[in-house]
């Protein structure tokens, strides 16, 4: 691990989320000095209570307040957003909450961060979903998007607001489009994102794990630890500044085959072919392969966990939780 993060002020926003956790832990291992803001201490309390503990201070504040956000905002050094709203069928069920939460709140910090911390540099979570339906595989930075969601319009929105707040305030800003991250940490309840998590939970349990379809359709599903590595080097390289990359396996994988590997890992379970919602189908932007050149040659970084090794972790420790 870096020293460059050593003594650094960090506030990570959405910071006991899946993805945010995993990232709070290895940003105290590097010696960071770690805030946290995020919309419900009751909602993570054991998850307070580790991170705490390990030096970690937690506030609570939602990320649409811009009181609470410029608060938590002094003095940092340096600050990850992953606060919002999964879910591309949820946002076209609710557009108005997405766009609320997924670019006006990533205004408020953008603002709050050229206003109280002009010299800190702020990376945005994006997501694959910015791009929609792409034909050409794997899917390159510069792929034009055909948006199949209102959270990959808002998403897009936010993007182009971090890169405007870069050109007109010389704000520092790195963009991260993650593929589909799975790994320990994501609650068995959360359904709404995060399907290879979901399939692991429903296996460890020995219940039904539903594949819309004939499951062919291919993703690329990236370790968590992988995701939240690639977000600590964007944060500390200058060669970052104002660039926008894929985080992901650079791999694709048909969703069936994953469901088959869990069953056989896990031990239990079974895979049932069900028709597709229709929402879900409509809100589907086929198979998503993401080109993680760019990353690899500007950053060094290239994931390190492969998808039997993450799944075996990740069985494993869902299981653990289970007996708990």
């Amino acid at each position: 691990m870096s020293a460059w993060y050593q003594g650094r002020r960090v506030l990570v926003i959405g910071g006991l989320g899946f993805i945010g956790s995993n990232l709070t832990r290895q940003l105290i291992e590097a010696g960071a000095q770690v805030s946290i803001l995020t919309r419900s201490l009751d909602n993570h309390r054991a998850r307070v209570a580790e991170l705490a503990s390990h030096g970690a201070a937690v506030g609570q504040g939602d990320v649409r307040d811009a009181a609470a956000v410029a608060r938590a905002m002094a003095g940092q050094q340096l600050v990850f957003n992953l606060s919002g709203q999964s879910g591309a069928a949820r946002s076209v069920e609710d557009p108005h909450t997405d766009l609320d939460i997924n670019y006006r709140g990533h205004l408020v910090v953008l603002e709050a961060a050229r206003q109280v911390s002009p010299a800190a540099k702020v990376v945005f979570a994006s997501s694959r979903l910015y791009y929609g339906h792409q034909d050409s595989l794997p899917v390159v930075e510069d792929a034009t998007p055909d948006p199949r969601s209102f959270h990959a319009i808002h998403k897009s929105a936010a993007e182009d607001a971090t890169r405007v707040y870069g050109r007109l305030f010389g704000l520092r800003t790195v963009v991260a489009r993650i593929t589909n991250p799975y790994g320990p940490g994501q609650p068995r309840e959360r359904t709404a994102y995060g399907v290879i998590n979901r399939l692991v939970h429903l296996a460890v349990s020995g219940d039904v794990l539903p594949i819309y379809g004939d499951g062919a359709q291919l993703r690329d599903y990236v370790h968590v630890g992988d995701v939240a590595r690639a977000l600590v080097t964007m944060g500390e390289s200058a060669a970052a500044d104002g660039r926008t990359y894929n985080v992901g396996s650079g791999t694709g994988t048909k969703l069936v085959d994953a469901a088959k590997a869990i069953v056989e890992i896990a031990g239990g379970g079974r895979i049932e072919r069900i028709a597709w919602p229709q929402l879900a189908e409509q809100v589907e932007t086929g198979d998503f392969v993401a080109d993680i050149s760019r990353i690899r040659a500007e950053l060094g970084w290239a994931p390190s966990i492969d998808l039997r090794q993450g799944l075996e972790q990740s069985i494993a420790a869902y299981r653990g939780e289970a007996r708990r």
